[in-house]
């Protein structure tokens, strides 16, 4: 990646042969990387369960809590069905926004294939629920109120749920390979640490904001498939 001189996934993949590999294809190496490191910390998790629980758990249980409580009171109690998935979509996204923030590391969030990929995955599922939920029913988001306008309306609707994908895979790249580039021109300035500190503040604050954002969004867009054509 030209944002970064050095990589450390990358140096790894070159010293076993699949450098090229590795230039060309950053982004899924570090997903690769993100999952593997987020698989490895719930077995470990899991692993140390407790009935009365400890500082650890008790920390991760009152992040998952709080989300799904949150979630509730926007969805209902049908929501809790995609909870998994808002879950961990909220998570692999935060966590893939702050690998950026470590020196030697890239955000695959920063390449627009990575945010595509997910984003594609809300539109599925999306609709995947609008048809649990309502049936060939279902079919009447597209048609609006007045049948005399049906046909307009379903051309219509339908760019308006493709676009959707184009929202939140634009958005979520545009901020993080933002901080992605800013923070490599400081450390190319300025040293590693002391001068782009502020900025690392900042970024983390983009991370967990554009994290919000994506999971917010896919939470709008299932409530929205769930509820009843008008």
């Amino acid at each position: 990646m030209e944002e970064h001189e050095f990589l450390f996934l990358n140096k790894l993949f070159e010293a076993i042969g699949l450098g090229e590999f590795a230039h060309q294809y950053s982004h899924v190496i570090h997903s690769w990387f993100v999952m593997l490191l987020l698989i490895v910390v719930a077995l470990v998790f899991v692993k140390g369960l407790q009935l009365l629980p400890k500082k650890a758990q008790n920390f991760f249980e009152v992040i998952i809590d709080g989300l799904e409580n949150f979630m509730v009171e926007i969805t209902g109690p049908e929501g809790r069905a995609f909870f998994p998935f808002i879950a961990t979509i909220f998570i692999f996204i935060f966590v893939s926004n702050l690998l950026g923030l470590v020196p030697g590391f890239y955000s695959p969030t920063a390449n627009i294939n990575t945010t595509l990929s997910m984003a594609i995955c809300t539109f599925i599922l999306t609709h995947i629920i609008g048809i649990k939920f309502h049936g060939a029913k279902y079919i009447k988001h597209f048609l609006g109120p007045v049948w005399a306008l049906a046909p307009l309306m379903f051309v219509l609707e339908t760019i308006g749920h493709l676009a959707r994908v184009l929202s939140l895979s634009v958005r979520l790249f545009g901020n993080i390979f933002g901080k992605e580039t800013v923070l490599a021109i400081l450390f190319g300035l300025a040293g590693l640490y002391l001068a782009p500190l502020p900025i690392l503040f900042l970024g983390i604050l983009v991370s967990f904001i554009q994290a919000l954002v994506f999971m917010l969004l896919s939470i709008v867009y299932f409530v929205g498939a769930m509820e009843e054509a008008h």
